[in-house]
C-alpha cells in the first residue's frame, strides 16, 4: 500500500501542542520514567542480542521512535539506545565502525513538529528528520532501519471500533469512551481492533527492519486473567468521559 493511501486510513488525535502548562511537553513525565525504568532492560538486550553483523555493513546507524510525541522523553530514549549501541560497539572492539547516528522521530501528521526540532539537545551525537504518519502503516523503506523504539503508544487504537458507534450492533457503546464495565461484545470489539492494528504494525516493522535489528516495545497492560474492569485506569477512564460527555451535551445546547 502507497503512503499516500494509508494516510488516509488512520485517525490522528495528536497530543498538546507546544511548551505551555497544559501541553504535553510539561506533563509527560509519568512517560520520561517508563524511558527510565526500561533504560536497563534496554542496555542488556542491546548487549545481548543485537546482531554484530549490522556494525559490519553499515556505517550509519539507523534509530526510528515511534510516537515520539514533542518530547522530551524522546530525547530520553534515544540517549539510553545510543548509548548502548555505542557500548555494544565496544564491547566487540568496532570503535571505528559505526561514525554516525541518524534518528527518524515519527507521530501522526498534526503532530507538533516545530515544538519538537525546537527542543532538539544542542550536544546531541545525532542527526535528525521527522517522518510524519501513522505507525500502523509503512514508513520507511525496505531493511533500512537498526533499532525501533515505541514507548506507551502502541495502546492507542487506529481507531474506534466501527461496532461501538453503531446504533444496530451489539457493541454498541452508548455514552462511554471506553470498554470498562461494558457488555462483553464492546470487549471484543476493542480486543479485535488491536489484534488487526498490531498485525499491521508488525507487518510494517517486518519490512522496514534491517536483519538481525531490534524493536524496543513498552505497552501498558495486564497480568494474565485480570479483569479489564479492575484497572487502576478505571477511575480515571469515567473521570474523563464523564467530562467529555458533559462537553458534548452543553456543545449541543450552544447549537
Amino acid at each position: 500500500m502507497a503512503p499516500a493511501e494509508e494516510s488516509t486510513k488512520f485517525e490522528a488525535y495528536p497530543m498538546k501542542s507546544g511548551d505551555g502548562p497544559n501541553s504535553y511537553a510539561k506533563n509527560s513525565t509519568y512517560q520520561r520514567g517508563i524511558v527510565d525504568i526500561a533504560k536497563e532492560i534496554l542496555h542488556k538486550e542491546i548487549a545481548e542480542r543485537l546482531d554484530i553483523e549490522i556494525f559490519l555493513s553499515s556505517n550509519t546507524f539507523h534509530i526510528a521512535d515511534l510516537g515520539c510525541s514533542v518530547g522530551p522523553s524522546t530525547f530520553f530514549a534515544v540517549q539510553n539506545i545510543l548509548e548502548a549501541v555505542e557500548l555494544k560497539s565496544q564491547s566487540q572492539g568496532l570503535n571505528s565502525q559505526i561514525s554516525e547516528f541518524q534518528v527518524f522521530f515519527n507521530d501522526h501528521t498534526p503532530n507538533d513538529f516545530n515544538m519538537l526540532f525546537k527542543s532538539l539537545p544542542q550536544n546531541r551525537r545525532y542527526y535528525a528528520a521527522g517522518v510524519p504518519g501513522s505507525f500502523y502503516g509503512r514508513l520507511f523503506p525496505k531493511a533500512s532501519i537498526h533499532f525501533f523504539h515505541a514507548s506507551f503508544c502502541l495502546h492507542w487504537l487506529s481507531r474506534a471500533p466501527k461496532e461501538v458507534s453503531d446504533k444496530n450492533s451489539s457493541a454498541w457503546n452508548k455514552g462511554r469512551i471506553h470498554y470498562l464495565n461494558s457488555r462483553e461484545e464492546v470487549v471484543e470489539a476493542y480486543e479485535a481492533q488491536h489484534g488487526e492494528d498490531m498485525e499491521c504494525f508488525l507487518h510494517a516493522r517486518a519490512q522496514e527492519i534491517v536483519c538481525g535489528g531490534l524493536m524496543l516495545l513498552i505497552v501498558p497492560g495486564l497480568p494474565h486473567g485480570a479483569s479489564h474492569s479492575h484497572t487502576e485506569a478505571k477511575g480515571s477512564h469515567e473521570v474523563v468521559g464523564s467530562c467529555l460527555m458533559d462537553m458534548a451535551r452543553k456543545w449541543q445546547v450552544v447549537q
